[in-house]
């Protein structure tokens, strides 16, 4: 061989081992970085399914909470009528127009009515015979005052409970 192909083919030697020491390190670098780019999409995924489930339970619960909510202005809207109701028959009594609660009278103009207004055999039996149970009816149209002492006794016994 002669001397000009040796010098050709170190220099083509020399070429391509300055080629492979600038191209090798790049190729690396490309490789790590793509491995970073990899690794970083991974936990920024771990990262939104994190949070998507933390978000999901906080909504869960803020629904429970709205909810309990919902019941507590129920419950205070129940307490507010009651309170009224109460205010109310302050104010009756104030006004003197519950007087037969205090004195365990009716009005008697009041019951008469009542009794006028009641349609005979309304519960399907008359006033004076037994009911299918056997027992008579709380009320009878010749006693006006017997319903309202029968409800009397009623409520007693249903306090006594």
């Amino acid at each position: 061989m002669s001397t000009a192909a040796i010098i050709v083919i170190v220099v083509v030697v020399l070429a391509l081992l300055v080629l492979l020491a600038v191209v090798l390190p790049r190729m690396r670098a490309r490789r790590a970085e793509a491995q970073r780019e990899r690794e970083l999409e991974r936990r920024r995924d771990q990262e939104v399914e994190r949070h998507r489930g933390e978000a999901e339970v906080r909504g869960l619960r803020a629904e429970e909470a709205e909810q309990r909510a919902t019941i507590a202005a129920k419950e205070a809207e129940v307490e507010r009528a009651q309170a009224e109701a109460h205010e109310a028959r302050a104010s009756l009594h104030e006004r003197g127009l519950a007087d037969d609660e205090l004195m365990g009278e009716r009005d008697t103009a009041r019951t008469d009515e009542r009794i006028g207004e009641r349609e005979p055999g309304r519960f399907g039996h008359d006033a004076d015979t037994p009911g299918a149970d056997g027992e008579r009816p709380i009320a009878s149209s010749t006693t006006p005052g017997s319903e309202y002492e029968q409800g009397r006794r009623d409520e007693a016994r249903d306090e006594g409970r």
